[in-house]
């Protein structure tokens, strides 16, 4: 079996961009791949034409084009050509494309198509209410309708998408996104720097950032030692039209706390990974998300986790057992699950074990892998 992912992004130094889905689908791919599954990777709006290869996987990079008229229709039309002429010449035998912004739409391909629900702009724009422009939800509208099946991230995930696009009479499957459990280790949970706070994520609104210097201030008022690390790159903020989420959102921490709170910006993971062994506790108030990758990172190296209790959070860990489920705007209730957990070491541990066996039955690449095998068969 030969399966092509359409991407915007992928982890590799010859591409522009790499986030949440490049991490996803090179996680799906590489276990793919050990499974004696063929995998093409074609990975579009890139600077030059260019095909790669790495662990195992042919990667193809496709440049931007633009045109006098209607680019949005004519390079996805060439985009459809260059995917139709692979699927010719290397035997494709199915194409995963992704959600956002409808990248399908006007592609008529000569193999099945699977869309995976990332998360649309639709999506996103509903779970912060945010009004969509009518023509991104016409082009994901339509790319949707070019699809023979649909793989939500999380149940949730996929009745959402269900109802926005009324989507009918097509098979929508949960399969998790997946992790390389040997990647998220930790060979001494019970070591760890006491009263660390590990945010790691995007620094944008829809994460819940703006929660945090209440949350962080309630908590250092209970537990003075307290320390707030936050990774990820800054963005751009919708709402105040500032190119810089994270200058508004320093602003907004207490003069004197702010000794107390660090931003380290975008690094590589291997120091990510580092910072999530010395934290105490990882934090994730997100208010949109369609699983949560960093969450399920976190709980796979025996952390204790307080995550948003939005939706799809109900599916990544049982509440009180496995980490903690609380809204991000109940500053009180969720400052509260923080302090307990830096107070009692004994609890983050048992928290820790727990999240990791969550993620070990439900999570792990190897299953997940075998479950995406499945799901593809069925559509040939």
């Amino acid at each position: 079996m030969h399966i092509a992912f359409l991407t915007p992004e992928y982890p590799h130094e010859k591409v522009r961009h790499a986030a949440g889905i490049g991490t996803s689908i090179k996680n799906l791919a590489v276990a793919l791949v050990q499974k004696g599954v063929k995998v093409s990777i074609f990975v579009y709006s890139q600077k030059e034409m260019l095909v790669l290869e790495q662990d195992g996987i042919t990667i193809h990079l496709i440049p931007h084009k633009k045109y006098k008229f209607f680019s949005w229709f004519f390079y996805r039309k060439y985009i459809q050509n260059y995917l139709n002429r692979s699927i010719y010449l290397d035997k494709i035998d199915l194409v995963e494309a992704p959600d956002w912004t409808g990248i399908t739409a006007f592609m008529n391909l000569k193999a099945p198509l699977v869309i995976r629900f990332h998360g649309s702009d639709a999506y996103f724009c509903h779970l912060e209410n945010r009004k969509q422009k009518l023509k991104n939800y016409w082009f994901e509208k339509l790319g949707m309708q070019k699809a023979n099946a649909f793989i939500a991230p999380t149940n949730f995930a996929g009745k959402l998408t269900e109802e926005l696009f009324h989507l009918k009479n097509k098979e929508i499957r949960t399969i998790h996104n997946g992790i390389q459990l040997d990647v998220f280790s930790n060979q001494e949970p019970s070591i760890f720097e006491k009263g660390l706070l590990l945010y790691i994520g995007t620094i944008i609104r829809k994460k819940g950032v703006f929660e945090l210097p209440d949350i962080f201030k309630r908590v250092v008022s209970a537990f003075p030692e307290a320390k707030l690390v936050l990774i990820g790159s800054d963005s751009f903020d919708i709402q105040t039209n500032s190119k810089s989420t994270w200058e508004i959102l320093e602003r907004q921490f207490d003069e004197t706390l702010k000794e107390n709170v660090t931003y380290l910006g975008k690094i590589p993971y291997e120091e990510v990974s580092e910072y999530i062994k010395k934290a105490n506790v990882c934090i994730f108030p997100t208010y949109a998300e369609t699983l949560g990758m960093v969450t399920i990172e976190s709980m796979a190296m025996q952390k204790a986790v307080v995550n948003s209790n939005i939706g799809w959070a109900n599916e990544l860990l049982v509440d009180g057992e496995s980490g903690f489920l609380v809204h991000p705007a109940s500053h009180d209730a969720y400052a509260s699950k923080i302090t307990m957990l830096l107070k009692d070491k004994k609890l983050v541990e048992t928290i820790g074990e727990n999240a990791k066996k969550r993620v070990e039955m439900y999570f792990d690449i190897e299953k997940v892998a075998q479950q995406n095998i499945d799901f593809y068969k069925r559509q040939l």
